[in-house]
């Protein structure tokens, strides 16, 4: 520590008496703008502690000044968001009852429902399909043109509206049975039928055990997946013969599906959402990558 009441050679301020590594440390006063601002928020704190909600209650007590104006940011928003409602409403009561045909004929609202479609997947199916509805193994992708269970505009709100294996009563079901799991078929079988697919799918086969496995698919997966593997929308039965798996394409995945028949579940989105909001998530999902028009052709890429 250096001494007090030091005099700095070069400067002539006096310094503080704290030395480091040779640097003294100069007691220059504040300059007279900042003392003159600081002095300026101290008065304006006081104004504002006066006139709005400032000052928590003491131990023992509940709530905080209220302030003059009585000013409440929780009413302030809660009012904020009755007029964001108000001003969606008509918007919201058009959605109602409307087809895609009339919805991408006024741009206005198809503008309003891919907003509020794209708010409420982000909310309820990004978890599950990802933020982009891309999906991820069991969780199907949105951008193209695979749908178990059809891929029209109709289709798509009304699987939002029952889920899939979901506790309403009109919900979309299929089960693959366990045929490992549930000891259907042995382990040789699943094997066999597991090349089977891999040949139908187009990808490297065993042909002596998918000839075997044959005669096992049309036994127990031609009456769901079709004697061609083409699947079934109408059981939601995935198509066997493309390049798009839901639990993935490669052998083990695939005698591993075999083996447990999985079992995913959607949730039913009546009830938790109101209809419109049903019908703007269902335009956001369906514009995504094209979806099915209603007499099947796709319209670009689509989902599952």
């Amino acid at each position: 520590m250096a001494e007090h009441n030091h005099k700095d050679e070069v400067t002539g301020v006096d310094t503080t008496g704290h030395e480091w590594d040779g640097i003294r440390e100069l007691d220059n006063p504040l300059p007279r703008w900042w003392l003159w601002i600081f002095y300026a928020c101290v008065a304006w704190s006081v104004v504002y502690m006066v006139f709005m909600p400032a000052l928590p209650a003491p131990p023992g007590f509940e709530g905080f000044t209220r302030g003059l104006t009585g000013n409440s940011e929780r009413v302030n928003v809660a009012q904020q968001m009755a007029d964001l409602q108000a001003s969606r409403s008509t918007n919201f009561e058009r959605l109602q009852n409307a087809d895609f045909a009339g919805i991408e004929s006024d741009p206005e609202l198809f503008r309003f429902a891919i907003a509020a479609g794209r708010s409420a997947f982000g909310d309820n199916c990004a978890t599950c399909h990802g933020s982009g509805g891309g999906g991820a193994v069991g969780y199907p992708n949105l951008n193209d043109d695979i749908w178990l269970w059809g891929g029209t505009f109709e289709d798509i709100r009304y699987t939002l509206h029952v889920g899939i294996r979901s506790d309403h009563p009109d919900t979309r079901f299929s089960q693959m049975p366990a045929f490992g799991r549930d000891e259907l078929l042995s382990q040789a079988e699943i094997r066999d039928v597991t090349q089977y697919v891999l040949q139908m799918a187009g990808q490297s086969f065993d042909a002596a055990a998918a000839s075997r496995g044959a005669e096992t698919y049309d036994m127990q997966c031609a009456s769901c997946h079709m004697a061609d593997g083409l699947g079934d929308q109408a059981q939601g039965a995935p198509n066997l013969t493309d390049a798009d798996w839901l639990y993935g394409g490669s052998a083990a995945q695939i005698e591993a599906t075999i083996h447990r028949g999985p079992y995913g579940v959607m949730p039913s989105w009546e009830g938790r959402l109101s209809e419109p909001m049903i019908t703007a998530l269902a335009t956001y999902v369906y514009s995504l990558g094209g979806g099915q028009e209603d007499n099947g052709d796709v319209m670009g890429a689509g989902g599952q």
